[in-house]
């Protein structure tokens, strides 16, 4: 058996109209993060169940549309005691196949049952709720929303349970039927979520999972019978799914892809708390969040002070695997891949300025990683490598620029092609509202770090970010489409220079 064994009660699969199917071979192998040798999940995927997992969304939607909100509510609420009684189990899938440490593991099991309480919330409602006005002569003219229909959701690895349930839960709650691809990385997670569905007992084809990587990913993307795609990930991704849609306007697209996510220090920061905040941010999750500091700008009067403090904070991590019985701040990365691109970054991005703290691979079995940190001349628009196209590096390596002033550091910050979440760390408000106004990004911070978003609030980014459709609580606008109605109840006007000729209707 399969180390995932004991928290998943089905063989490795796919999950379709209701039932499972289970997938032989190995084309996605998934293995422990801190021990490389225990395999997690394995199977192949199968093309034609991407076609009857859509074609079993489309059946479904009907009545699961049809439904009153109250109760696909109810259904909702069953989904999120599911979660609550099963989130031991779903800590434990986290921490085993994604490589997270325990207590952040626990977390995202946690927040999975948090979203839908923040779903149901009135305010959240409230921008889907339509609404009536008079329209003149009798008439009322009326605002009501409509589910898109088969929804595909395309899950990350970093949060592979917390950000496709994001999109599920409101997807669900407004009448859409989904079609789920987990992440290749994340697989055992993924289907985990089925079992949990499955339990949770949502109607025969308004929850299917298809287990698969670029191909069934980019069938799901374009087919035509999925009516949106709700994708987190990279933006080489997130632009080949654009690129499949171009003669489809129609069919919704949210992406939510990385970052270079910028973190200003003034001469007037507290320095101790931007130190530590940074040091949060920029290597929490390993690194592998889209949320994550990867360039710290610091005012020149205070960065002689400023940057070894996070040097030092950063050499003392505790880094450790889930199963060590130590309070780790960091786990491993994903795979042995995702490390080696650290590196790779790591040599080319020193080459041009100067190392001061080398990431290094651990000297124990799996794929952990130290803290890297390299100081740069200054950051500009464009500089990501020789063809200009900046490189969202993913993992624990953060990048310094010194700012000669305000201006100069909002600046730097600036010069990105990304615009997902910024910081400004002062402790003088008219430098908060400057920074505010001319930041260019989706989620700004004053005196806490990039990482770390709240559910009750919007997600998402500009640039290559995003494409304006925001995750959080916003996830709902993605998920429904306004349709307006004019009704007359009056008796009908005759319009100015019209001829009505009664016999005609005897």
């Amino acid at each position: 058996m399969l180390a995932s064994s004991a928290y998943l009660q089905h063989v490795p699969g796919d999950f379709i109209d209701g039932a499972f199917r289970p997938l032989s071979g190995e084309e996605i192998t998934t293995r422990d993060p801190a021990q490389p040798s225990r395999v997690v999940w394995q199977g192949s995927p199968v093309p034609a169940h991407a076609e009857d997992a859509v074609a079993a969304a489309r059946r479904a939607l009907p009545a699961w549309s049809g439904l009153p909100l109250d109760d696909r509510r109810a259904h909702l609420e069953r989904w999120r005691e599911t979660c609550v009684r099963n989130a031991a189990r779903l800590a434990a899938a986290i921490a085993r196949e994604i490589g997270k440490v325990r207590w952040e593991a626990e977390l995202e099991a946690k927040i999975v049952a948090e979203k839908v309480t923040i779903t149901l919330e009135d305010r959240v409602l409230a921008r889907v709720a339509g609404f009536e006005v008079a329209a003149g002569a009798g008439k009322t003219g009326i605002c009501r929303f409509k589910p898109h229909g088969v929804m595909a959701v395309l899950g990350p690895y970093n949060f592979p349970a917390h950000l496709p349930n994001g999109h599920i839960v409101p997807a669900l709650l407004l009448g859409n039927t989904i079609v789920f691809k987990p992440s290749e990385k994340g697989a055992s997670v993924g289907q985990l979520l089925a079992e949990l569905a499955l339990e949770a007992g949502f109607p025969a084809g308004v929850f299917n999972v298809v287990q698969g990587g670029g191909a069934i990913a980019s069938r799901l993307a374009s087919h035509p019978g999925v009516d949106g795609v709700l994708f987190t990930g990279s933006f080489p991704v997130g632009r080949r799914i654009l690129e499949r849609n171009l003669d489809t306007p129609g069919r919704l697209i949210a992406l939510e892809m990385g970052g270079s996510n910028p973190a200003v220090v003034t001469a007037k920061a507290d320095l101790r708390r931007a130190a530590i905040e940074c040091v949060r941010a920029a290597f929490a999750t390993t690194g592998q969040r889209c949320t994550c500091t990867r360039r710290i700008i610091v005012e020149e009067g205070v960065a002689d002070r400023f940057i070894p403090m996070v040097l030092r904070l950063a050499s003392n991590l505790v880094i450790a695997a889930a199963d060590d019985g130590v309070p780790a701040f960091m786990g491993p990365l994903v795979t042995a891949e995702a490390r080696d691109s650290v590196l790779r970054a790591q040599a080319a991005i020193a080459a041009r300025g100067r190392l001061l703290l080398e990431a290094s691979p651990l000297d124990r079995d799996g794929y952990f990683l130290s803290p890297g940190a390299v100081e740069v001349p200054a950051f500009a628009q464009g500089r990501g490598d020789e063809g200009g196209h900046e490189e969202e590096i993913f993992g624990p390596f953060v990048q310094f620029a010194r700012a000669r002033d305000l201006d100069d550091a909002i600046g730097q910050a600036n010069a990105t092609q990304f615009g997902l979440a910024a910081s400004l760390f002062s402790t003088d408000p008219s430098e908060w509202s400057r920074f505010f106004a001319e930041c260019r990004a989706g989620c700004i911070n004053w005196n806490t770090g990039t990482a770390g978003a709240s559910s009750k609030l919007p997600f998402g980014g500009l640039g290559r970010s995003g494409n304006h459709r925001p995750a959080g609580a916003f996830a709902v606008d993605a998920c429904a489409y306004p349709v307006a109605s004019m009704v007359d109840t009056a008796e009908l006007a005759i319009p100015q220079g019209m001829l009505v000729d009664e016999r005609l209707f005897t």
